[in-house]
């Protein structure tokens, strides 16, 4: 008579007991870094982002910074690789829609990836890593941001002046728009500021009489290709915090498309201020470390 034991060897736990199981521990600790503050923050920035039109990375990065205590580094690569993400969905967008000049993105490409690497291997040789908080990096992001704040005052501006050139015929305007997207590499490898206010008031005073929808095309489809290269550096450098940054896009995709919709019914005029006095503090913030 074979005993007990071997009765019931090979049936399966009960119910009661299946939830007795503890679950793997890799999953506990995605888990538990899906924390509502952080869904809720994805959310706030896509909704900013959805309103305005400024890149993420000016929004994002200091709220990791300054709200959650995430090191500088880390900051800085999660948000590159979240810019990433969610600057794809929108250059696809673009994309079908045929609003992306794809020479204009090629020639800043053409500047910035190569910037980008080359930040990265000089990250790596002054000796910045994952887990710290440099100043190199605490400054350029203030300065980034203060910039930030200056183009989204000035652009109005800027697009009446530019447009009274349109028509001309520049032959310095390609080496120009190179060289724009080796500092634009450069500095959203550094602060993961840059490819979004900065960027667009860049095109826009070197491509004047360009739709505007066809500029902010070219430069969201830019964004996703100098973005995922810096973001696999940080990664490289141990600077990219993966579940941190799963959490942040459950917020940010539908906080996007809800200030998306929004967007053409608040003035743009009383939004413009407001965003720029936050990147101006924010930036002074970190400014002074």
């Amino acid at each position: 008579m074979p005993s007990p034991t071997a009765r019931w060897r090979g049936r399966s736990p009960s119910p009661a007991v299946r939830e007795k199981q503890p679950r793997p521990t890799g999953q506990m600790d995605l888990l538990a870094s899906i924390t509502p503050l952080s869904v809720l923050s994805g959310f706030v920035v896509g909704l900013l982002v959805g309103l305005t039109g400024v890149g993420g990375g000016s929004l994002m990065t200091p709220l990791l910074i300054l709200v959650f205590g995430t090191h500088a580094t880390t900051a800085v690569g999660t948000d590159l690789l979240y810019a990433a993400a969610t600057k794809s969905v929108g250059s696809l967008t673009h994309g079908l829609r045929r609003t992306v000049d794809w020479r204009i993105t090629g020639l800043l490409a053409a500047g910035s990836i190569p910037g980008s690497v080359a930040t990265i291997g000089a990250l790596y040789l002054i000796g910045i890593r994952g887990g710290s908080s440099p100043r190199l990096i605490t400054i350029t992001l203030g300065v980034a941001l203060l910039l930030s704040a200056s183009a989204v005052l000035a652009r109005p501006l800027i697009r009446r002046m530019s447009d009274r050139h349109a028509g001309e015929r520049r032959h310095w305007t390609a080496p120009l728009t190179l060289l724009a997207g080796l500092v634009l590499g450069v500095l959203v490898t550094i602060s993961s500021v840059g490819a979004g206010a900065l960027g667009m008031t860049l095109l826009v005073i070197l491509y004047p009489g360009v739709r505007l929808v066809r500029l902010v095309g070219s430069d969201i489809a830019h964004a996703v290709p100098v973005t995922l290269v810096a973001g696999l550096g940080h990664w490289l450098l141990g600077s990219v915090d993966w579940t941190l940054m799963i959490a942040l896009l459950l917020g940010s995709v539908p906080g996007i498309i809800l200030g998306s919709h929004m967007s053409g019914r608040l003035p743009e005029r009383a939004l413009r201020p407001v965003l720029a006095g936050i990147l101006v503090i924010v930036g002074l913030r970190m400014l002074a470390g």
